[in-house]
């Protein structure tokens, strides 16, 4: 299991799409909880992200809502941590 990191950024982004949208925020959680388990699980859709966002990688809730986050190495941990840095629709975090 790895360990999940919020950036600021995620927790502004989180709150401020899944205001007033509870069962997208629900959806949000379980997508973080199996993304801790095994974050290149198939139904997540892991895949790297090109451009200006090298270096980050994107996996989805549902259809147009994803996660960006990045793999960091953490003193004393078997795998590397996940770092979450930004949450919406396909538009908003591309």
């Amino acid at each position: 299991m790895r360990l999940l990191i919020f950036d600021e950024s995620f927790r502004r982004a989180l709150k401020r799409r899944c205001k007033n949208r509870p069962q997208l925020q629900a959806k949000v959680l379980i997508t973080l909880s199996q993304l801790e388990m095994d974050p290149f699980y198939p139904t997540l859709k892991t895949h790297k992200l090109q451009g200006e966002l090298k270096g980050l990688w994107s996996c989805s809730v549902e259809y147009d809502f994803r996660i960006i986050f990045y793999f960091e190495k953490v003193e004393d941990e078997e795998e590397e941590a996940i770092v979450l840095v930004d949450v919406g629709t396909h538009d908003e975090v591309y």
